[in-house]
């Protein structure tokens, strides 16, 4: 019989990318390998603490928490030595939790190693480890500890006194040697030297094994993840792989075998984990205290005072309602009701306030989202702006009195100044008790394919290739892939290195990859967030928690989600536009939902910049069913997703009358008419199990959220439960059989109506400021994406085919955003790249003080030196900001640096009061040439300009003068190519310029050297386009493939994996230069008489043609002072139109020679 033995020096995989252990697996396993506990010791972290516990008492295993600490040589604020040389910033440390206090003492330890420590890893000193060694209990540690590196090192005195100040960090009894054995050769040396070194010193040792996968043949999905983790492939790590096939989870009797010459040292495991009885307390709610309440009044008092004065200010608007306020009233007092016996008065109270902060500093808050905005109470005191009983919608899908846990409102603020809201709330609580909250970026189905393939070896196309067959359904996973995918099982079984990737893939999948900071979740706790949970420092350098959100509620912690939505910083901004301009500004929260131009705008799909509803396809389904009314929007909203998108179809047949509606019962009509007799809505599931099945409100909650987690056992214990009930009723078996076999496949997919209703809202809102206010809107949303140039560009291309003028940047004219300016909207100084936001204020800022720049010099002298610098003004030249001042970018380049030292000279003078000698007061000028005297600068670099400054072109486009050949030839503009897609279309020819050219090599294969490879943007008038030539594409069009170069290109459309827009695949590709001559039928040229009255002028035109013979044929109109003719010359048949243009254009003069196509 076997010592018992348990594992107490274990890596989950939130060591991220360094294992493959899952601990629900985990704990499965051990219990079958016959082990009682394990422990779970990551890398540095406590990520996985919690989720440890709870798994491992599920399964009846006793859990040992504890963690791999790095503890710095000296002091953890030196920031010296490096991990990959001799003298690493770092020792390793195992620590177990043996209490309470020791739990507390390792998340301050852990904390601190990230908020104080971290160099290349999170680490701790001693001095920290003394401070907070109660409770815990110490091993050595692996090959990397203090111990084994002093003794390997054959230094066996300073592992002595590493050993003594260990045990008097810890404590006599609580620090252990640590032996371990994978077969490494240092491993032997330490084993050895570490036995003679417990005989001396006393300390006890302690057997572990360095668990980083679950089984032995695990070792070559560990192997890829390093790869990932490195960002290296199979073959480079085969010489770099610091680890071999024994650092898996071993059984008990293994690990006797392996040290049985120690048997001591394996029983002590089990006896150490024993001493560990830490275990997460029971579920409490963790709130904090309003710190507000009036003296006197407690947070019911107060609450129902806000929400009773709230409803009376809400009921005294003039709107139309469709129920009485006696209804109203009685659904305040019944949610009042709920909310006291659950004991939420306090945490109504702290969102509220922190709402009213943000309506009473100005900081736009959206109407709702999420369930909260079935709650009157949140209507009535302004959390909200969606009245929950016009609407239908329940407060028990928010609060559910026979399921009591934390409600959850979500609030959208104005992403710019969300920060203040969040900084409120820290000055409120303290700011040690609000935090951000971190999240798990995971390895998924269609990602782990491309990881795991690059490791492999794999070329870029090949894994693309692979993740295509990927089916698109939300949360797929690659079991699923196979079994949905006929194309992707039967490539796995025909291509072995594919069967081996998605083996290996299934075996990653799901793995923690990165932790990052959650976009909204905030924690307000009634103490310093790190006493409860432990910290950690973003690789942005934000701190977080340690624990995901969902943790963070097990624990009893108020989460708030305070999310920042860009679409109400744009609508706040095109108020502020409105109200300057001396317009009446539009009341955006209390909009009549019934305005037909705003129902024309969303049935046209002219939806760009309207929130929501923008996508290729959404316009599409606007178009099909021509929504005429809010209730429309919400149901698009809650349809246009991946679940239920399959009943699109029939929502709007049923709507366009081309499908009756049928109801089962006749019941149903009042619940599902406003969705046409589609299921849309969770809440109608839950409606439809009260008036059937006579559920109370609260049980129909359960049953919806039953059917939410698609779990079959649940879902037809339910549904037993509302034939049950229906029968009941006295309605037919067979009958409501049918409609609950309807409801189950909508009800797993049902959308939260609240949420759909709050966000058409905010998308009716988006309209209506686009419809009336269209310049204000579009400024707007223009000065919201001077971030994202790609958008930017297609939105003011979009502009200006509609006929809307863009007006360049000007120092004299524009602000620092986009601005209206008349009947056309004025380009923003933040949009001018290369400027930067210093600089832009400090122009504004110089015109308010000196006024209107009327020279160069002028302006720059007006700067501060410190801005005033070449790079500025190159970007104010290149972009036309300087235009009013002088109107030839050439020059002003030519000329920067005298402009520069100009503009210096006279501030220096002006600073030692001589600036009477230069008449600054009268401004002399630039001492630039006049303008009439300079030629301007040639189109192409003028224009060139303007999209390296702006990301978009402004005084036309590279493209204009190939206009009508493309049109004739029928190019697809590029903003066509979404819609292309979803209608089918994959084989396109479109046109447009190269830039963003960049070369890579595809990954080496069968020990070969990668191939090369381009990818570029390709852009036209109307958008850009991700474009990709792969090896055999590249090659042969490697010398058209520059920068700036105009092109006609040939490809096919696919779906881009890094943010799922649509790219084009390079097959074939030409010049635009020259394209008009290649493509032309016959050339005319237009002939006008008053220039060709003399014999001698004519003969000179038929000279030129008879010398550029060639074959296009020529057409001649003639035009006289009443007449035109067309005909054809008699005595030359064809042209050769290169030789003939230069002629033609010093006899006729631009805009006479005209190209001929077909079509």
């Amino acid at each position: 019989m076997p010592e018992p033995f348990v594992h107490l020096h274990l890596h989950s995989h939130y060591s991220l990318l360094d294992a493959t252990i899952r601990l629900e697996e985990l704990v499965k396993q051990v219990g079958q390998l016959g082990m009682e506990a394990v422990a779970l010791t990551d890398h540095g972290n406590l990520f996985g603490a919690f989720e440890f516990v709870t798994t491992a008492r599920k399964h009846g295993i006793h859990p040992v928490v504890g963690c791999e600490l790095y503890v710095a040589p000296k002091s953890r604020f030196d920031r010296q030595g490096n991990p990959f040389g001799r003298h690493k910033p770092y020792h390793h440390l195992t620590v177990l939790v043996e209490n309470e206090t020791g739990w507390y003492n390792l998340m301050q330890l852990s904390t601190l190693s990230y908020l104080e420590g971290f160099y290349h890893r999170p680490r701790v000193d001693k001095e920290l480890l003394a401070q907070y060694s109660q409770g815990l209990i110490a091993l050595s540690g692996c090959l990397a500890g203090e111990v084994p590196q002093a003794l390997l090192a054959g230094d066996r005195e300073r592992a002595e006194r590493v050993v003594a100040e260990f045990r008097e960090i810890f404590g006599a009894q609580n620090y252990f040697l640590e032996v371990q054995d994978h077969g490494l050769p240092e491993e032997a040396v330490v084993r050895e030297a570490i036995q003679e070194l417990s005989r001396r010193t006393g300390v006890p040792l302690v057997v572990t094994n360095d668990c980083h996968f679950h089984r032995r043949e695990d070792v070559d999905a560990h192997r890829v993840l390093i790869g990932i983790g490195q960002n290296k492939t199979l073959q480079q790590l085969a010489s770099d792989y610091a680890y071999n096939d024994e650092f898996y989870v071993k059984s008990p009797q293994e690990m006797a075998e392996l040290f049985r010459d120690i048997p001591e040292a394996v029983a002590r495991t089990a006896e150490i984990a024993k001493r560990c009885r830490f275990s997460f307390a029971d579920h409490k709610l963790l709130l904090p205290r309003y710190p507000k309440l009036p003296e006197e009044t407690s947070a019911e008092q107060y609450l129902n005072q806000l929400a009773r004065s709230g409803l009376a200010k809400r009921l005294a608007q003039p709107q139309p309602r469709r129920h009485s306020d006696k209804e109203y009233w009685q659904r305040l007092e019944y949610e009042l009701k709920v909310i006291h016996d659950v004991g939420f008065e306090g945490y109504f109270l702290i969102v509220w306030d922190f709402v009213d902060f943000a309506r009473t500093a100005g900081i736009p808050v959206g109407p709702g989202r999420g369930s909260a905005a079935g709650s009157l109470v949140s209507y009535a005191l302004e959390i909200t702006d969606i009245d929950p009983l016009q609407y239908d919608l329940l407060f028990e899908r928010f609060l559910n009195p026979d399921r009591i846990s934390m409600p959850d409102i979500d609030i959208d603020f104005c992403k710019r100044r969300r920060e203040d809201v969040i900084q409120h709330v820290r000055q409120l609580y303290g700011e040690e008790s609000v935090c951000q909250i971190a999240t798990f970026n995971v390895l998924q189905a269609r990602s782990v394919i491309r990881d795991v393939g690059r490791v492999m070896g794999m070329t870029f196309g090949e894994t693309d290739r692979i993740a295509r067959l990927v089916p698109e359904t939300l949360g797929v996973t690659l079991e699923q892939a196979l079994h949905d995918s006929p194309a992707l099982a039967e490539l796995a079984e025909r291509d072995p290195r594919v069967g081996q990737l998605l083996a290996i893939g299934q075996r990653l999948e799901g793995l923690a990859r990165h932790c990052g900071m959650h976009a909204a979740g905030v924690v307000i706790a009634p103490k310093p967030v790190r006493e409860i949970v432990p910290l950690y420092r973003t690789s942005r350098d934000e701190i977080v928690t340690q624990f995901d959100k969902d943790v963070i509620e097990k624990l009893g912690l108020l989460k708030m989600d305070l999310l920042g939505l860009k679409t109400l910083t744009i609508m706040d901004d095109a108020l502020k536009s409105i109200e300057l301009s001396g317009e009446k500004v539009p009341d955006l929260r209390n909009l009549s939902l019934d305005d037909p131009r705003v129902f024309e705008l969303f049935a046209s799909g002219d939806t760009d910049g309207i929130f929501q509803f923008e996508s290729s396809g959404m316009r599409q389904l606007l178009v099909t069913t021509k929504p005429n009314r809010f209730e429309d929007l919400a149901a698009l909203n809650a349809l246009y997703r991946p679940g239920p998108m399959s009943w699109i179809n029939d929502y709007a047949s049923r709507k366009a009358g081309r499908t009756p509606i049928v109801y089962i019962f006749p019941e149903l009509e009042k619940i599902l008419a406003e969705t046409y007799g589609v299921i849309v809505y969770q809440e109608q599931v839950m409606r439809i199990a009260v008036e059937l099945a006579g559920f109370t409100m609260a049980a129909a909650d359960t049953l919806r959220k039953a059917m939410g987690k698609k779990i079959k056992e649940l879902i037809d214990q339910q549904g037993e439960a509302f034939v049950a009930g229906a029968v009941a009723k006295g309605y037919d078996r067979a009958k409501v059989q049918a409609l609950w076999e309807q409801i189950v496949p909508f009800a797993q997919y049902g959308f939260n109506k609240s949420h759909s209703v709050a966000y058409a809202f905010v998308a009716y809102q988006t309209a209506y400021l686009k419809v009336y206010y269209p310049l204000h809107f579009w400024a707007a949303t223009l000065s919201s994406e001077v971030d994202d140039t790609d958008q930017l560009a297609f939105y003011v291309n979009s502009l200006k085919a509609k006929g809307i003028p863009i007006l360049p940047p000007d120092v004299n004219s524009s602000r620092d955003t986009f601005t209206v300016e008349g009947n056309a909207i004025r380009v923003g100084l933040a949009a001018v790249k290369g400027l930067g936001e210093t600089a832009a204020k400090a122009i504004l800022a110089a015109r308010q003080q000196h006024g209107r720049f009327t020279s160069v010099v002028g302006f720059l002298r007006a700067l501060p030196e410190r801005v005033a610098n070449k790079r500025v003004l190159e970007s104010l030249i290149r972009s036309g900001s300087l235009d009013s001042l002088y109107p030839h970018r050439g020059v002003l380049l030519d000329k920067l640096d005298w402009l520069l030292e100009r503009a210096n000279h006279q501030r220096q003078s002006l600073a030692a009061g001589q600036g009477f000698l230069f008449g600054l007061e009268s401004e002399e000028g630039d001492g630039l040439p006049a303008p009439e005297s300079v030629a301007p600068m040639p189109s192409q670099e003028l224009l060139a300009g303007e999209r390296e400054t702006l990301g978009f072109y402004l005084s036309g486009h590279p493209l204009d003068r190939y206009q009508n050949v493309l049109q004739v030839l029928g190019i697809m503009p590029l903003s066509q190519l979404e819609k292309a897609w979803e209608e089918g279309e994959r084989e396109v020819t479109v046109a447009g310029l190269v830039s963003g050219m960049a070369q890579h090599k595809t990954r080496e294969k069968n020990g070969q050297g990668g191939r090369p490879m381009a990818s570029f943007l390709l852009e036209d008038q109307t958008a850009a386009v991700r474009a990709v030539a792969f090896p055999d594409a590249f090659a042969r069009l490697q010398s058209l493939l520059e920068n700036g170069k105009a092109l006609r290109v040939v490809g096919t459309l696919a779906k881009s994996s890094r943010d799922d827009k649509v790219e084009l695949r390079v097959e074939d590709a030409s010049p635009l230069e020259g394209i008009e001559l290649r493509k032309a039928r016959a050339v005319r040229l237009t002939i006008p008489l008053s220039r060709f009255e003399s014999k001698e002028r004519l003969e000179e035109l038929m000279d030129a043609l008879s010398e550029c013979e060639g074959n296009l044929p020529v057409r001649l109109r003639l035009v006289g002072e009443s007449f035109r003719a067309e005909v054809l010359p008699a005595r030359v048949l064809g042209v050769d139109p290169e030789k003939l243009q230069k002629r033609l254009l010093a006899l006729l003069g631009p805009g006479h020679v005209e190209y001929l196509y077909n079509g």
